[in-house]
């Protein structure tokens, strides 16, 4: 199993816990996104949409899209269960998961901002104004979603989940991009607590082999 990564990518953060969860660790190869790597050559054959991550499994098929990703591993290597049993709960998870995955992270992806700053010739306070309204109000959102729930210690119950799983990297991304997230105690508990558990822990940009300082 080859997994085509970058170390301060959100989607390939998730994919990083997950792996780490399931026990597994699969042949790291690095996408230097900074120098474009991702672009062309041989990366742009296999993910002809040109972004990170892209995984070969053992039996050479190509997965790309984070999500897609993580529901193949749950699927593929059962337990630790990512999703819960109950189908209601499950399509919650996934909602909850898909406003960061689908909503708040496409918004703050490199590509995007080289757009605002190069063709659109924003200003940096234009962009750093952008990722405050998108990456604050969409995880105020999720904020919201767990709000009516009983307070657990990950998301949704005393597992670590999908829905933990997106939780860390965007809160990493908010903290990494200066967006105030404090008011947020349920988002903030949660990011805490996984701090504590090794697979997240060992997960973090800056433990990995391809960190830049």
């Amino acid at each position: 199993m080859r997994f085509h990564g970058y170390f301060r990518s959100s989607s390939a953060y998730r994919c990083r816990i997950a792996f780490n969860l399931k026990g597994v660790v699969p042949e790291f190869v690095p996408v230097p996104l900074k120098t474009g790597a991702h672009l062309g050559g041989d990366y742009a054959d296999l993910n002809p949409q040109q972004l990170v991550p892209t995984l070969e499994t053992d039996a050479g098929d190509v997965l790309t899209q984070s999500l897609a990703i993580i529901e193949w591993l749950d699927e593929t290597i059962p337990e630790p269960a990512l999703l819960p049993d109950d189908a209601v709960t499950r399509a919650q998870v996934r909602a909850f998961s898909q406003v960061i995955a689908c909503e708040i992270h496409p918004l703050q992806n490199l590509r995007v901002l080289k757009y605002l700053r190069a063709e659109l010739a924003q200003p940096e306070e234009a962009v750093n104004a952008w990722l405050a309204r998108w990456l604050g109000e969409g995880l105020t959102a999720c904020e919201g979603l767990l709000a009516n729930r009983p307070a657990t210690p990950y998301a949704f119950g005393q597992s670590a989940g999908l829905a933990d799983i997106c939780i860390v990297p965007q809160v990493f991304s908010a903290q990494r991009f200066g967006v105030d997230i404090s008011h947020l105690t349920r988002i903030n508990a949660i990011y805490e607590h996984c701090q504590l558990n090794p697979a997240f822990a060992d997960a973090a940009p800056a433990r990995q082999p391809d960190f830049e300082a």
